[in-house]
């Protein structure tokens, strides 16, 4: 889907290319999305392509990247404006690459959590539909354990993509592929298919 519906760049980085449903790139110095809880600070300058979706939907994607340096992060982004979004993923966090989502409603949270599979290669699914998002996790594409359930604003569209930052440095290699856009799967909330 990457070279065939015209996803926009949200600071496009230095290096990328993209080929049918490819898209590879290699992160910018000091790049992040955060608002102001803990730090203090604002911060819009991570890599996101997004991709115009409707007032409900479901997307899925695969990342493949080796985190090892504090904050490595890469995964999903769903995106209204600079002040409504989630980013969601692997960010390596206390030593270890971790599950990793920000909700963002004026100012961020972050959640965290132990991965218990390869981080190296995952897939995450996102899905909004009536004011909630539903984030799930999968290391084979085939079970979709629940990663967050949250309430999150409605719109009329939203935006939304692969998204990649590195605030302590540049370099992270990612890959992602696989990158689906749907009408919302609608199934049963403990359903993992």
């Amino acid at each position: 889907m990457f070279g065939k519906s015209g996803g926009v760049w949200l600071n496009e980085p230095r290096k990328w290319s993209e080929k049918d449903n490819y898209l590879g790139l290699e992160t910018d110095q000091g790049t992040d999305f955060w608002r102001e809880t803990h730090y203090g600070f604002i911060r819009d300058s991570g890599h996101f392509l997004a991709f115009q979706a409707g007032d409900a939907f479901t997307a899925e994607l695969r990342v493949r990247s080796h985190f090892k340096a504090l904050y490595d992060q890469a995964g999903l982004m769903v995106r209204i404006d600079e002040r409504r979004w989630l980013k969601a993923g692997i960010e390596f966090s206390d030593g270890r690459a971790m599950l990793s989502s920000v909700l963002t409603a004026g100012q961020s949270d972050w959640a965290t959590a132990p991965y218990e599979h390869d981080p190296s290669d995952f897939r995450l699914r996102v899905t909004i539909a009536h004011g909630v998002l539903r984030l799930q996790a999968s290391s084979d594409g085939q079970i979709w354990p629940l990663m967050r359930l949250a309430p999150f604003a409605q719109s009329s569209s939203y935006l939304v993509g692969p998204m990649a930052c590195t605030p302590e440095r540049s370099g992270l290699e990612v890959a992602f592929s696989d990158f689906r856009l749907t009408p919302p799967l609608g199934k049963e909330l403990h359903d993992l298919g």
